[in-house]
C-alpha cells in the first residue's frame, strides 16, 4: 500500500467566502491544519468589508460564485478596487460559464469545481499563492 501524497502545506492567511456552513467548518479545519490561518465570511458583502479593513494581511480569498447579499462577480469586482493586485481564486458547485470565464479574464487566479476535494484544493490554493506577480 502507497503512503497518501502529502497536501501542501502554508503559513499564509486565506479569506473563506462562502454561505455554506458545510463548506466552513470542512474548509477551516482542514486548512488550519495545513498551516493556515483562515477568516470567513458568509456572504459578498461581509468579504469585501473585511478585505477592506485587513487588505495587507489577506493573501488569498477563496470566493464562492453563488452567494445571497452580493454574489461572487459583485464581490470579484469590489475586491479588485481595494486591491487591483488581490489573488481571487474562484470557487462554485453550478454556475454559468461565462460569468467564470468573465472573471478569468479580468484578474481572477482560476476556479476550483465544488465540492472540494482538498488535494485538488490545496493544490491550487498553493499554485496561486506561489505564481510570480
Amino acid at each position: 500500500m502507497t503512503e497518501p501524497e502529502a497536501l501542501p502545506r502554508g503559513t499564509e492567511t486565506l479569506l473563506i467566502v462562502d454561505d455554506q456552513e458545510t463548506v466552513w467548518d470542512f474548509l477551516i479545519e482542514a486548512l488550519q491544519n495545513l498551516g493556515y490561518s483562515v477568516l470567513l465570511a458568509e456572504n459578498g458583502e461581509d468579504a469585501v468589508s473585511i478585505y477592506r479593513d485587513n487588505p495587507s494581511q489577506i493573501d488569498l480569498v477563496l470566493l464562492d460564485m453563488v452567494m445571497p447579499r452580493l454574489g461572487g462577480h459583485g464581490t470579484f469586482y469590489q475586491i479588485r478596487a481595494i486591491n487591483p493586485d488581490a489573488k481571487i481564486l474562484l470557487s462554485s458547485g453550478f454556475v454559468q460559464e461565462g460569468a467564470v470565464q468573465d472573471l478569468l479574464d479580468n484578474g481572477a487566479a482560476g476556479f476550483i469545481a465544488k465540492p472540494h476535494r482538498l488535494p485538488q484544493l490545496t493544490k491550487a490554493i498553493r499554485d496561486v499563492l506561489d505564481r510570480k506577480p
